[in-house]
C-alpha cells in the first residue's frame, strides 16, 4: 500500500474512530477512574472533597446485600428469559418459514411490532394488564375459574411477570434475525432429507438446527447482553418492588447513582456488569463452539 493510499484510508477512519474515542473509549475511562474514587455530591460540589480509595468500593459493593439480591434477579431474569425468548423467535420464525403459512407479511409486520414501540408505554399498559382487580389478565383467568393473581404485588410473581413481558417485547427481533437464517438455508438439503425418508421432526434435528446453529449461537449472546441490562420494565412497572424481588443490577446502579449520589459506587457496579457479562459471554462461545466441532 503506498503512503498516498494509506493517507487516503486514514482520513476516511479518522472521524469514526474521533468520534469511537470520545463517546466510547473516554467516558470508559472516566468512569473507571471515577469508580477508584468516593465521588458522590459533595464531590460534585466542589471537587476538592474527591478521594482516591482504590478498591474500596468495589469491595463494599461484595458486601452489600441489596447487590447480591439485585445479582441474584438479574441473573434468573437472564436464566429464565433468555431461553423462553429464543423459544418463542425460533417458533415464530419457523412458521413463518412454514410454506403452509398463509398472510406472512401480516403476522411477520404484527411479531416485530412490539420491538419498535416504546417500551415504556408498554410496560405501563401491561401494568394496566397485570392489575389485580381490573387487569384483563386475571379477568381471563376469572373466566376459567382461577383466582386473580397479583402479579406485580406479590414476590413470588413480579419477575416472573416482568420475564413474560420482556418476551412478548423482545422475540420479534430474534425472529428476523433466526428467520433470515432459515431462509438461508439450502433446500436441497431438505429435498435429500425427504427423499431419505425424514420426517419433519428428522429434518429439524438433523438439518434445521445443525445449520442454523451459528445464528442461534449469535441471538443467544445478544439476547443474552440485552437480559443483563435490565432496567426500565421493572423501573416502570415495580420500581423494584414487591420487597425489593425485581431489583437488578442496573436498578442498583441507577438508584446508587442518581438517588443517593453515589457515583463512584455506581460506576464500580457498572464494571463489575461488565465483567460477568464478559465471561458469561465467553462461556457462551466456548461452548458453541464445543457443539459446532
Amino acid at each position: 500500500m503506498t503512503p498516498h493510499v494509506q493517507r487516503a484510508a486514514w482520513c476516511f477512519v479518522a472521524p469514526a474512530l474521533l468520534a469511537i474515542g470520545v463517546f466510547f473509549f473516554l467516558p470508559v475511562v472516566a468512569a473507571l477512574a471515577m469508580s477508584l474514587t468516593d465521588f458522590d455530591i459533595y464531590a460534585l460540589a466542589d471537587l476538592a472533597n474527591l478521594r482516591f480509595v482504590g478498591l474500596r468500593n468495589y469491595a463494599e459493593l461484595l458486601q452489600t446485600p441489596l447487590f447480591w439480591r439485585a445479582l441474584g434477579n438479574t441473573f434468573y431474569f437472564v436464566i429464565v428469559g433468555v431461553p423462553l425468548s429464543v423459544a418463542a423467535s425460533l417458533g415464530a420464525a419457523l412458521l413463518l418459514n412454514s410454506r403452509v403459512t398463509w398472510l406472512k407479511g401480516l403476522f411477520r409486520t404484527a411479531y416485530f411490532a412490539p420491538v419498535v414501540t416504546s417500551l415504556v408505554a408498554v410496560a405501563v399498559i401491561w401494568r394496566y394488564a397485570l392489575h389485580t382487580r381490573y387487569g384483563i389478565v386475571n379477568y381471563a383467568l376469572a373466566l376459567l375459574g382461577i383466582d386473580p393473581v397479583d402479579w406485580l404485588g406479590d414476590p413470588h410473581w413480579g419477575m416472573p411477570a416482568i420475564i413474560l413481558f420482556a418476551v412478548w417485547k423482545n422475540f420479534g427481533y430474534n425472529m428476523i434475525i433466526l428467520l433470515a437464517g432459515l431462509q438461508s438455508i439450502p433446500r436441497d438439503l431438505y429435498e435429500a432429507a425427504d427423499i431419505d425418508g425424514a420426517g419433519t421432526w428428522a429434518q429439524f434435528r438433523w438439518v434445521t438446527w445443525p445449520m442454523l446453529g451459528p445464528t442461534l449461537a449469535m441471538v443467544g449472546v445478544l439476547t443474552m447482553a440485552g437480559y443483563f441490562q435490565l432496567f426500565a420494565e421493572p423501573y416502570v412497572m415495580t420500581q423494584g418492588g414487591p420487597v425489593q424481588s425485581t431489583v437488578s443490577v442496573l436498578y442498583f446502579m441507577y438508584e446508587q447513582g442518581f438517588k443517593w449520589w453515589n457515583l463512584g459506587v455506581a460506576s464500580s457496579v457498572a464494571f463489575v456488569l461488565f465483567a460477568i457479562m464478559f465471561a458469561v459471554t465467553m462461556l457462551q462461545l466456548r461452548v458453541a463452539k464445543g457443539i459446532d466441532g
